[in-house]
């Protein structure tokens, strides 16, 4: 009988992965994505959401697409070429990057947004109801690059504002503003590139769902202060809350002092709380909280997606903000609400609906089958805009 080695049990069981993984359970109608780079085939995406990759790299060791916080093995072709495919992914844009003997680098065929601290590669799974925010025949706005001085921080700064069709040639016209805030590890590029602001916005204007109005996306990234030496008194206690006390007042100063007037002075805004809002996902919508409490009279309309709420309590204890405010909206993904830690704070849903009772004009929002993920936050960006400056 012939003697089975080591090295033939191991191929055997590759040769079975491969054949359970990459051909039996996988649709073979794999399509060049639309964040591919122009002229290159790979990365792709099939029917079922999952993402095909392919590199060459003959020296390579071992190669993996990284999606999602899963990593899957590629395999090699006797030409160095290695190709491989995720496992189905949620609707919507992921951020992906390869792994190449250990090493986590962009995959050179996509196009590139920043994301998780860093410029990486991303991957757009077509959705069921992409058509909201798909590049159509009809007016469009423009996202414009702002470079600034601000004062606050004795430096300048960058902003994309995004101006609604006829702008440029109603001259009479000033329109409400949104500051909308990106996440943790994202930066300003987030929303006009990921988050497909400028599309969400044109199609609803063109729809008559929305009003038209301007959108400041600025950047609201924060980083600790170095620690230093503290006496056992100083040192925080046990079970102190995250994020840290006074965390948010960095951005909501440029916000207020830098961003705000120099928006108001460059543009042609209606320049009072009662036309002005912010917004913003997951670290943003904790900044939208924190800064719109703190400031009732600058803000009139409140916008946090996956990023907590806003309860009785906080409302209570804020002069002026019941009188000033005439929307809050809180939103998130199904899947987040179904993974909720223990002890995360309040059900969300109830307590935007204990606001509601008190006479506040709250709206809840879940988008359906996503987590926390650029899908849940195009869709609340769709159902919180129509909302906006309804007066």
């Amino acid at each position: 009988m012939k003697k089975i080695t080591f090295y033939s049990l191991m191929t055997l069981a590759v040769l079975g992965f491969m054949s359970v993984n990459s051909y039996a359970q996988v649709v073979e109608d794999f399509k060049t994505s639309s964040t591919t780079q122009t002229g290159k085939e790979y990365p792709m995406v099939n029917s079922e959401g999952r993402v095909r990759v392919q590199i060459s790299a003959p020296e390579a060791k071992f190669v993996q697409i990284d999606i999602g916080a899963v990593k899957y093995d590629l395999v090699q072709d006797e030409n160095g070429v290695w190709t491989g495919e995720s496992a189905p992914q949620d609707e919507g844009f992921h951020y992906y990057q390869l792994n190449i003997d250990g090493a986590s680098v962009p995959d050179p065929a996509s196009l590139y947004y920043y994301g998780a601290s860093r410029w990486g590669s991303g991957i757009e799974i077509p959705a069921h109801d992409q058509d909201f925010y798909a590049l159509k025949n009809v007016p469009h706005g423009q996202v414009r690059e702002v470079y600034y001085y601000s004062e606050t921080n004795n430096t300048m700064r960058h902003c994309f504002i995004y101006t609604p069709p006829g702008y440029e040639t109603n001259l009479t016209q000033r329109y409400p503003v949104l500051y909308l805030q990106h996440g943790g590890g994202e930066n300003e590029y987030g929303w006009p590139s990921q988050g497909r602001t400028g599309l969400i916005m044109d199609n609803l204007i063109a729809e008559g769902k929305a009003n038209p109005f301007i959108i400041v996306m600025d950047n609201g990234s924060w980083t600790m202060e170095r620690p230093r030496q503290r006496t056992a008194q100083e040192r925080p206690a046990p079970g102190e809350s995250w994020p840290p006390r006074n965390w948010a007042e960095g951005f909501m100063n440029t916000l207020i002092k830098d961003i705000i007037p120099m928006v108001d002075k460059s543009f042609r805004t209606l320049a009072d709380g009662r036309h002005r809002a912010m917004a913003g996902l997951s670290m943003g919508g904790m900044q939208t909280k924190a800064i719109t409490l703190a400031n009732p009279d600058v803000f009139s309309h409140v916008g946090i997606f996956s990023g907590g709420t806003i309860t009785v309590e906080d409302v209570q204890n804020t002069p002026g903000f019941r009188d000033n405010n005439k929307l809050v909206f809180i939103s998130f993904g199904s899947r987040e609400l179904e993974n909720r830690r223990p002890g995360f704070g309040g059900d969300p849903r109830e307590e935007t609906e204990k606001l509601k009772e008190s006479g506040m004009n709250a709206h809840f929002y879940v988008s359906p089958d996503t987590a926390h993920e650029w899908q849940s936050w195009r869709r609340s960006l769709y159902q919180f805009a129509p909302l906006l400056f309804k007066d």
